[in-house]
């Protein structure tokens, strides 16, 4: 399957499937950044939709640690910067209706949490196709480290999903199992 296919379909299961919410093990991610070294306190969130897993517990969660929280800005060219964001402030839906932080102060991710729509056992992804995630960690990583982080139902793993010299790779990926 080419990787229209291989979204389509997985998008289709994860719309009926409807999962709302489930508990993480925050622990586990504390873990990992401390078996990597991430000494940053900056975080690079996601604010659910479509059906994406929800990290807005684990968000609250690097808050109340003293992370600073940032959100992804779409702009214009299919580009991205995150903003700061707290749990409390307001939000703005953007032209695909993701809601965005208002913030106009561009922080640089020490870690970056990303949405998936499928993966692989060789941490390959699949989003949205817009490449969103791809140019900007390889923009991020021109400036500093940054741990990329996916998150995903363990229904949406593939058998192998098809990449090319654009795609990144995630360093880590959660799922509910």
């Amino acid at each position: 399957m080419n990787k229209s296919q291989i979204r389509k379909k997985i998008l289709k299961i994860r719309k009926q499937k409807k999962i709302k919410k489930f508990t993480f093990n925050f622990d586990l991610i504390l873990n990992i950044l401390k078996r990597k070294k991430v000494l940053g306190k900056i975080i690079g969130g996601y604010y659910p939709y479509n059906y994406e897993l929800d990290i807005l517990q684990i968000l609250e969660k690097f808050e109340k640690k003293k992370f600073i929280i940032t959100l992804p800005k779409i702009k214009k060219n299919s580009q991205m910067n995150f903003f700061q964001w707290s749990t409390n402030d307001p939000l703005t839906i953007n032209k695909f209706g993701i809601p965005e932080p208002i913030s106009k102060m561009v922080k640089y991710p020490d870690v970056l949490l990303v949405p998936i729509v499928a993966f692989d056992k060789n941490f390959n992804r699949i989003g949205y196709g817009g490449g969103f995630y791809d140019r900007y960690i390889k923009k991020v990583r021109k400036r500093k480290k940054v741990l990329t982080i996916g998150f995903a139902y363990s229904f949406q793993k593939v058998k192998k999903i098809p990449t090319n010299k654009y795609d990144i790779g995630l360093d880590f990926i959660i799922t509910n199992e």
